[in-house]
């Protein structure tokens, strides 16, 4: 049996700054969970962290804004974002990779 895929607007976030070893990857998490999105989030070898968000187009405005706080031990100098292919999230959860 196959997991359904999310529906609409999908992005794809490279996180930079002090992003690992601060909670961040659980509170983003929280966050997409809060706001409804699918996807995932993980760390990267470089030390950023990457994420994949899918779900309404004002739910991933938030989610961006969000990321560019992140929680209160993150200091983040940088958030690319890009459109991405919706097939690329983890079904109807926000999961941690």
């Amino acid at each position: 049996m196959t997991t359904p895929k999310p529906s609409g607007p999908a992005r794809h976030f490279r996180i930079s700054g002090r992003v690992q070893g601060v909670s961040y990857r659980a509170n983003t998490q929280d966050k997409a969970r809060e706001l409804g999105l699918a996807g995932w989030v993980r760390n990267c070898a470089d030390g950023r962290v990457e994420a994949l968000a899918c779900g309404d187009a004002d739910a991933l405005d938030a989610f961006e804004a969000w990321l560019w706080q992140g929680p209160q031990l993150a200091e983040v100098s940088q958030v690319e974002a890009r459109d991405a292919d919706p097939s690329e999230g983890d079904g109807k959860d926000f999961v941690i990779r």
